[in-house]
């Protein structure tokens, strides 16, 4: 059989585009918001809402949701504790590259282990790593549920479920602790928006 080029031949190519290039082209300095939290606690449409302001704002970002990346990148993991670290291990990658491209990364991710979310701040760079927890409660949460997901896990048709089959273990010191049950969607953009503030240098052309 034809043998498989060895993972030690593999080289790190440097772009000749320097970060500080990166940073005269956007005006913006790279980080990662990860937003984590339970199943209906609000962390896509906050970052959805986050992703809308700072472009409006002329900031080039983009959302890494969970849903959508495991349409595609992560499709083949399931959601035991093995296949979850997987798929955050993939997902903290793809914010690295991003990151290192001058973007700004938004995350939705329930992310529920510490360290998985250590890891992830590890492979980004714990300098460019926010993590924003999205503390609303499971009675919160379970009223929310668009899709019943916690219904049926209570039923035990679903197994492995966090929050409920699954734990899910809070941040102890994030960036931000939001109770999305209590604080208004304008005021949670507002809010994480002044504790990445020093990221944000406006833009060529800005007159925000």
């Amino acid at each position: 059989m034809p043998e498989q080029i060895p993972n030690n031949t593999l080289v790190w190519h440097t772009s000749q585009v320097t970060p500080a290039d990166r940073h005269q082209l956007f005006g913006q300095t790279p980080v990662t918001i990860w937003m984590t939290g339970l199943s209906g606690s609000g962390k896509s449409t906050l970052a959805c809402a986050l992703e809308a302001r700072l472009t409006a704002a002329r900031y080039a970002c983009v959302v890494l949701d969970g849903d959508n990346i495991r349409h595609g990148l992560c499709s083949d993991l399931g959601f035991s504790d093995s296949d979850r670290r997987e798929n955050i291990r993939r997902v903290a990658e793809v914010a690295r590259l991003m990151n290192e491209s001058g973007l700004i990364v938004i995350t939705a991710f329930i992310s529920p282990f510490r360290s998985d979310r250590q890891m992830a701040a590890d492979i980004i760079g714990t300098d460019r790593f926010r993590e924003i927890y999205l503390s609303a409660p499971i009675g919160v949460c379970e009223q929310r549920d668009p899709k019943g997901f916690y219904q049926r896990a209570r039923r035990g048709e679903i197994s492995q479920f966090t929050g409920i089959s699954s734990p899910y273990e809070a941040p102890e010191n994030p960036t931000a602790s939001l109770d999305t049950g209590t604080v208004q969607l304008d005021e949670c953009v507002k809010y994480v928006l002044q504790r990445i503030d020093k990221f944000l240098k406006p833009p060529p052309g800005s007159t925000g």
